[in-house]
């Protein structure tokens, strides 16, 4: 066993020559994407091409801040949230040509997602700067703002609530995370009108630390269920829709940022290892319908002890702060990076 400062050599040496990659203090425009080109990334059977130029744009006709999150709307088009107020929304091709971009006013554009209402496209957005949930046509047109919900007593102004994610149920209620604030998970029907909250801030099985994302895991039609990240506590939590809690699953090392289900299987972004000597650590990290880590690209391959998972930590500086990922019907895997030099999502094709 090493010792921690042994352990955190290694890791910084690992961290620098995986695949004979030399590491880069930043991603900015000027960086040499060519060097990517045949890489190819992941574990097991999610293997993935990298594409670095899918997606890049003027940064002086279309800029991003921070890549927040990701969709996929109706008509395959790519959907991406950014916090930069000259084009919050992006909106792309599946090859990467710019369609069409909106968006102002949502200087703390973070969650988005797709919400489907009678064959029409829907876009829920939160804003942990205004302290709101917008909800716009996916051309922009605002439906509602939602404020903070004071009517839960959980709290004292809208200062405390800085909302991170929303997920709908196909009735139309939805559930808003509340990762940056006070961790409350706040259960709405169809119309705003508050049906539940609980969660909260701590390290009981039923709190948060960083409740960062949450989504609806149906793939068990009988048995629906929430998804929860405590992205600070590197654990993955399960609630009933009733707000009941059901089981945590620990993610050792890695602090996991949204769920994202496609099929089967559960996708996440993470924005950092927990234990790396750099900060823009990140990889991507992909479950089995049994909770196991099956994929880590751009991290140690997953590996289990006593039922237990290792700890996992970058080994490529290819991602700087993945912040979300967008899965599309061909396996193609988007990533959105925060914080990562105002870059452009990241492209992996299925291999």
């Amino acid at each position: 066993m090493l010792h921690n400062s042994s352990r955190r050599k290694f890791l910084k040496q690992s961290s620098c020559l995986s695949l004979g990659i030399m590491a880069y203090p930043t991603f900015s425009s000027a960086f040499n994407t060519d060097k990517y080109d045949d890489l190819i990334i992941g574990h097991n059977s999610h293997q993935y091409k990298v594409n670095m130029k899918w997606g890049n744009l003027n940064p002086l006709k279309t800029p991003v801040q921070d890549c927040h999150e990701m969709v996929q709307d109706s008509k395959g088009r790519i959907v991406l949230l950014t916090n930069h107020t000259k084009n919050n929304v992006i909106i792309y091709d599946k090859s990467g040509k710019l369609l069409e971009t909106w968006g102002t006013e949502y200087p703390g554009a973070h969650g988005l997602t797709l919400v489907k209402e009678n064959g029409e496209d829907f876009l829920l957005i939160t804003d942990y700067e205004r302290h709101q949930i917008i909800k716009t046509t996916i051309d922009g047109k605002v439906i509602f703002e939602l404020d903070y919900p004071a009517d839960t007593g959980n709290y004292k102004n809208k200062e405390e609530y800085k909302p991170t994610e929303t997920t709908v149920l196909e009735n139309g209620d939805f559930y808003v995370a509340d990762g940056y604030g006070n961790q409350y998970i706040t259960h709405y029907n169809h119309k705003g009108d508050i049906l539940n909250s609980f969660g909260g801030k701590g390290t009981d099985d039923g709190q948060f630390l960083n409740a960062h994302g949450i989504c609806l895991d149906d793939r068990d039609a009988k048995n629906p269920s929430l998804l929860i990240s405590a992205r600070e506590m590197n654990i993955l939590k399960r609630f009933s829709l009733e707000g009941k809690f059901i089981e945590s699953i620990n993610v050792t090392g890695a602090l996991i940022c949204r769920p994202v289900i496609h099929k089967k299987e559960i996708y996440f972004a993470v924005l950092k290892s927990k234990e790396s000597p750099n900060a823009d650590s990140g990889f991507l990290l992909i479950m089995n319908e049994k909770n196991e880590v099956v994929s880590c690209p751009g991290a140690t391959a997953p590996s289990y002890k006593n039922n237990e998972l290792n700890e996992l930590y970058q080994t490529i500086r290819l991602f700087q702060y993945p912040h979300d990922v967008c899965i599309d019907e061909d396996e193609n895997v988007y990533v959105a990076q925060w914080n990562s030099g105002q870059t452009y999502p990241i492209k992996l094709t299925r291999v």
